[in-house]
């Protein structure tokens, strides 16, 4: 098949861009759209370094087409900051050193932000008490189920775990507050066991 115009809307702005039926959103985002954020790893769903958010939905982008996202608003790492301002989560991701060679960390953050919306919009997951009521609580457990998508071949799991709770918390706003947690949470960086 040949290309044909296929437009996205982007963090805000609309590409129209030139695709094959069979390109996947993941590479118009990196190879047409020039957004280099969004990282290509296994290319098969199964680590998460590609997350981003459709519609307040995150999917993993090398597995769908981007001629399905037509019409849908789409959010990259790059739309996450708003007016050169960090979001409280990439601040948080930041204060409580939530990665180490940063390759997967986009995905997490876009992971990570679908994340607090769906936890606010009342969502259950796998280790939520009761599916019938709203969680309680955004505890360590709901973090790690709910990131469970989400690969870091580093190891910083327990960091990108404290980093989610001090943005859902509110204090991934202050680095004050959040360094009195960075210090607790460093010395299990490598440790999976404690994610």
């Amino acid at each position: 098949m040949p290309p044909r115009p296929v437009e996205l809307n982007v963090n805000g702005r609309a590409y129209t861009l030139q695709l094959e039926p069979r390109v996947t959103l993941l590479d118009a985002l990196r190879e047409y759209a020039g957004l280099m954020g969004t990282k290509k790893g296994c290319d098969r769903g199964q680590c998460g370094a590609c997350t981003v958010i459709a519609n307040g939905r995150r999917i993993n982008s090398c597995l769908t087409l981007a001629v399905m996202h037509e019409g849908e608003t789409i959010t990259t790492v790059e739309g996450l900051a708003s007016n050169g301002a960090l979001s409280p989560l990439q601040r948080a991701f930041i204060e409580h050193d939530a990665f180490q060679c940063g390759y997967c960390t986009p995905g997490q953050l876009c992971s990570a932000t679908a994340l607090l919306q769906e936890f606010r919009n009342g969502t259950a997951s796998v280790v939520t008490a009761d599916v019938r009521q709203r969680p309680a609580k955004l505890s360590d457990d709901e973090i790690r189920e709910r990131m469970s998508g989400n690969i870091c071949r580093c190891g910083a799991y327990a960091n990108i775990v404290a980093a989610i709770r001090a943005a859902h918390e509110g204090s991934g706003q202050n680095a004050g507050t959040a360094g009195a947690d960075h210090s607790d949470h460093r010395d299990n960086h490598d440790n999976r066991d404690n994610a």
